[in-house]
């Protein structure tokens, strides 16, 4: 344990899970929105508590008291990363910021307070440059100790040099964080802080353990540790300015392979390789161009070289943009080039693959497939990555080739089929709602079973489906089919005959926002000529979204 607390200042985020799912995910902040974790809610924003939300409520109560609430699952490693930047920008103003937690961080008072005058315009200069550098809103509490400069951040309140036993005294025990500690407090009589710092040090030991003794420590105003400051990060980035503006091919290759020297031996000499670098070029009438490069082992001198030599063909050779193929040529040449490396690691973390050395072929093609981009920009190459969906649209998503392949949309494996080992069942074997496999807790309801189609249609298809009479084929709302389909045509084709289906699969979409409900039900289908198709019924419209091989 510490002596007298560290004078505090800490910066509080409110409701940062929610601001967190607007950064990264694009979730309006603005909106009713709740972030959910083991079904219950962990924040919600400020609109969502005006419906009478409020944290540790079940999802289906939370729904009930607001119709229109939109539910995000948590996610801790999306807020850390959307709240580097916050620090990042505190940093900017003052060093030694410790992560308290994702939407919270704190520094010692002292230094800040005497360089930008005061405790008060220190606060307010590091708000000032957070809302500046990352439009995100923020509050700060001083005091003596990170617990207390915790809970005065909540109201803005800067607590006099002194004072945290008085302003801790008034508050509820709530305040603690404990759940259970409170609970028994309070059954005890125990109602506030200052009640509970009354107590004997040695008996609350004796009775609620070292925890209990921990948050005691806390509640008079005591904290149990020293500030953990973290190191800024080194600053890796190399620039190179020109007074003449570079609108040669050649002439940049030139400059870039010298600024490519510099950025190799500055991570070399902090025993670091980078695994994605970014270029960053400014033209003479302040034209902005950005492009990152991804690359599978160590970025070299002459592979970052290579790269930055390819970037600025593509740039510097661009087209009038009268084409429409090539992106349209920088109104005047580059003063000014930035390398930027990103993705650093230690040289001892590079590995080879499990198939050992990348290869003469693998990097050749990854070298002609990364120019192309260069020139042509990075959508012109891109690779399929499968996630969690629904339909096979949703499942599969494509991502610039070299970008980290990573899902739209969460989702486990697929899982085992229940259908015969060609997805479907036979004739007038028409499976229940829900009829495919699912764990104990799907995460993906209504998601039709593998195998998946071959081909999904960029556009569905009208479709007609009868039964056997030559009557309309109807789903009614309780997914009761009106009799076993007979007969389908796609468009203006001739009718197939069905010899096997199997669902339906219903899909009940956002429907607490009624602008973009959607409600259908899918359909697997054998015809007689061999053809298996993925069917949807949607309004009473039948359509035609993917084939099966």
């Amino acid at each position: 344990m510490t002596g007298a607390p560290v004078r505090t200042l800490l910066l509080w985020c409110p409701d940062w899970p929610v601001v967190a799912a607007e950064i990264v995910d694009g979730v309006p902040a603005t909106d009713a929105v709740a972030v959910l974790h083991a079904n219950r809610v962990v924040a919600c924003s400020e609109r969502a508590r005006a419906e009478g939300v409020r944290r540790g409520l079940r999802r289906r109560e939370a729904q009930g008291r607001c119709p229109q609430l939109t539910v995000v699952d948590h996610d801790p490693a999306r807020d850390a990363r959307a709240f580097e930047p916050v620090v990042a920008a505190v940093e900017e103003v003052a060093a030694g910021v410790e992560v308290v937690r994702p939407g919270a961080c704190a520094l010692a008072a002292r230094g800040p307070a005497r360089y930008l005058g005061g405790e008060e315009s220190a606060a307010e200069r590091i708000i000032e440059q957070v809302a500046q550098a990352c439009a995100v809103e923020s509050q700060v509490g001083i005091a003596d100790g990170v617990f207390a400069a915790g809970l005065a951040a909540r109201t803005g309140r800067v607590v006099p040099p002194g004072g945290t036993p008085e302003f801790l005294a008034g508050l509820p025990v709530e305040a603690l964080g404990r759940p259970a500690l409170t609970d028994l407090l309070r059954r005890l009589g125990v109602r506030t802080l200052g009640d509970f710092a009354a107590l004997p040090a040695g008996d609350v030991l004796a009775r609620f353990g070292f925890d209990g003794a921990l948050a005691h420590r806390l509640a008079a105003g005591r904290d149990h540790r020293p500030l953990a400051v973290r190191q800024p990060p080194v600053d890796l980035a190399v620039t190179a300015d020109h007074d003449e503006p570079l609108d040669r091919v050649d002439a940049a290759a030139f400059a870039a392979r010298a600024l490519a020297e510099r950025l190799h031996e500055r991570l070399a000499a902090y025993g670091l390789a980078c695994t994605r670098l970014g270029i960053e070029a400014v033209t003479a009438h302040g034209q902005e161009l950005h492009r990152v490069w991804r690359h599978d082992g160590l970025l070299t001198v002459t592979a970052i070289a290579d790269r930055v030599r390819w970037q600025l063909d593509g740039w510097l050779s661009g087209s009038n943009g009268r084409s429409g193929v090539r992106p349209a040529r920088p109104t005047a040449g580059i003063v000014r080039l930035r390398l930027v490396p990103d993705g650093v690691l230690t040289r001892a973390g590079l590995q080879a693959g499990l198939w050992g050395e990348a290869g003469e072929e693998r990097e050749r093609a990854h070298r002609a497939l990364s120019r192309v981009q260069g020139i042509l920009g990075p959508e012109a190459v891109v690779t399929a990555v499968l996630g969690g969906g629904r339909s096979p649209a949703d499942q599969a998503h494509l991502v610039p080739w070299g970008d980290e392949r990573l899902p739209a949309r969460p989702g486990p494996p697929p899982l085992p089929a229940t259908a015969p080992s060609n997805g479907l069942a036979p004739s007038g074997g028409a499976v229940p709602s829900g009829g495919a496999a699912r764990s104990a807790s799907p995460p993906w309801p209504g998601r039709i079973p593998p195998p998946a189609p071959a081909v999904v249609l960029p556009e569905p298809l009208p479709a007609t489906v009868h039964d056997a009479a030559g009557e309309p084929v109807t789903v009614s709302a309780r997914l009761q089919v009106s009799a076993a389909p007979a007969r389908l045509a796609v468009g203006t084709a001739r009718p197939a005959e069905i010899v096997g289906w199997a669902g339906p699969w219903p899909v009940d979409e956002r429907w607490w926002a009624p602008a973009e409900a959607r409600r259908r039900a899918r359909f697997q289908v054998c015809l007689a000529d061999g053809a298996a198709l993925l069917l949807a019924v949607e309004a009473g419209r039948w359509l035609v979204e993917a084939i099966y091989d």
